[in-house]
């Protein structure tokens, strides 16, 4: 079995703007005499690679503890795109039909466009991840509210560098369990067998 870890440092990835920075304070070091090594953090649950719930953008939505865990896991699909918005076109010719989980491999000037994102939800994916901190452009909050309303998770800010071709994967990403928030930190893994995918 093959392990691709595809999230990024907590403390090294960028954060969407406005966003607090994250920070690690050192309560206790044995450097400095203490018996044991003790940290706090402050970040946002935006930080890093993260899981964004329905409550995050739709009034009754679920919070990360309402999801069903099994959201997080099973097959997905790694999809590079095209250059260019994210179109009707471009998710009927490239968002699979075949798995409830999706992984986008984006380029620099990938933006949903006009109603790609309802497209999009109509298809009915449990979990879709990316490798950009947002994908909505002008209208983030439209592009979030549409998925997220339709029951999507969203998987944002990954890693795929090291992730060699896109195929079927497994995926686990399980959220760190805090009740009542909108989202959450987790680490995300892709896993194969040493002969192909999942």
């Amino acid at each position: 079995m093959i392990i691709i870890d595809i999230s990024r440092d907590l403390m090294e990835s960028p954060v969407y703007p406005g966003d607090p920075e994250p920070k690690v304070q050192k309560i206790n070091e044995m450097d400095f005499g203490d018996m044991y090594n003790l940290s706090a953090i402050y970040a946002s649950l935006h930080t890093g690679t993260h899981v964004d719930a329905p409550a995050h953008f739709c009034e009754e939505g679920d919070f990360i503890n309402d999801i069903p865990l099994d959201k997080f896991m099973g097959n997905a699909a790694v999809v590079t795109l095209p250059a260019g918005p994210i179109t009707g076109e471009v998710v009927e010719k490239y968002f699979p039909k075949y798995v409830k989980k999706v992984i986008l491999r984006t380029q620099p000037d990938n933006v949903f466009f006009g109603g790609a994102a309802e497209d999009v939800a109509d298809l009915g994916y449990d979990l879709i991840g990316y490798d950009k901190i947002a994908l909505g452009g002008n209208n983030e909050a439209a592009v979030h509210r549409a998925l997220l309303s339709a029951g999507t998770v969203l998987l944002e800010n990954l890693d795929l560098s090291k992730v060699e071709r896109d195929g079927t994967y497994y995926l686990s990403a399980l959220p760190v369990k805090i009740d009542g928030v909108e989202g959450s930190f987790c680490r995300a893994v892709l896993l194969e067998n040493d002969k192909g995918f999942a």
